[in-house]
């Protein structure tokens, strides 16, 4: 209606991409991220296993399942070879 009818058919035909995804297509930017994900939440962990920073103790375990929710997503990216 109104001429809008091509606007319609045009937005069907196309595949939203997220830039993650953009840039995982790049298999040693994607080993880089996932290598920097990683040795972020180690490093997370062991500040909350020492009992350091016990005022910051909330935010690191919300820091911590944020790292640990981006891995995820991630992992589940097309193009991923080695799922962990």
């Amino acid at each position: 209606m109104f001429g809008l009818e091509e606007q319609k058919k045009k937005k069907k035909n196309e595949e939203f991409i997220f830039d993650l995804e953009k840039e995982f297509k790049n298999g040693k930017q994607r080993q880089s991220l996932t290598d920097h994900v990683e040795k972020q939440i180690q490093y997370i962990k062991s500040i909350l296993r020492t009992g350091e920073k016990e005022d910051e103790f909330d935010s690191l375990g919300l820091l911590l399942h944020g790292y640990t929710s981006a891995l995820k997503v991630m992992s589940r990216l097309p193009g991923n070879k080695g799922s962990r």
